[in-house]
């Protein structure tokens, strides 16, 4: 293939979108990891309230729950960056490369769209808590906007990674299912 300004563009244009949403996808990771180590904490302090000064408490296991699923929600592109999710490589292994290009565009495409579904009602469900202003029904009283925030957010960048894949595999920046030509 011949170089032309226009490719040289694109290729940069590509390359610059797959790092740049790779560095959200990094970013979503730190925060992932910042409220597991935060409801860690949380958990601790409920243990010795609970224990130690034999006092109730009253917010501690709300907020550790919206923690923990929103730490999972915001923690899936950074996995997908990591190649981390469950990968089946029996079938692609075997395949030639054309074959097995053409199949992993197919499932990043097919992802694709179960994860536009999810974003799309992801921010529906968001957005009717913030408009009917839900809260929890404990003495806490958690605006549920807040935590449910995490499911457009989430989808939406495990989204956008899936689409960088689906571009750096398309481009020839990455492998098919990272594997090398057999």
């Amino acid at each position: 293939m011949a170089v032309t300004p226009d490719t040289k563009t694109n290729a940069g244009f590509s390359s610059l979108f797959i790092r740049q949403i790779g560095n959200l996808s990094q970013i979503a990771g730190w925060v992932a990891a910042a409220m597991i180590v935060a409801a860690v904490a949380i958990t601790c302090q409920m243990i010795f309230v609970r224990s130690v000064l034999n006092s109730s408490t009253t917010w501690q296991t709300e907020v550790v729950v919206y923690l923990m699923v929103s730490a999972t929600l915001l923690g899936l592109p950074y996995v997908q960056l990591l190649r981390g999710h469950v990968n089946v490589d029996l079938v692609p292994i075997y395949l030639p490369m054309p074959f097995r290009k053409a199949l992993h565009i197919f499932t990043l495409g097919l992802s694709l769209v179960i994860i536009a579904v999810m974003v799309f009602y992801g921010f529906d469900y968001w957005h009717v808590a913030f408009e009917r202003n839900w809260t929890s029904d404990t003495i806490f009283a958690v605006r549920l906007w807040i935590p449910y925030s995490t499911l457009p957010i989430g989808f939406g960048l495990l989204f956008l990674q899936l689409l960088a894949d689906l571009i750096a595999v398309i481009s020839n920046e990455d492998k098919p299912f990272g594997l090398e030509q057999t």
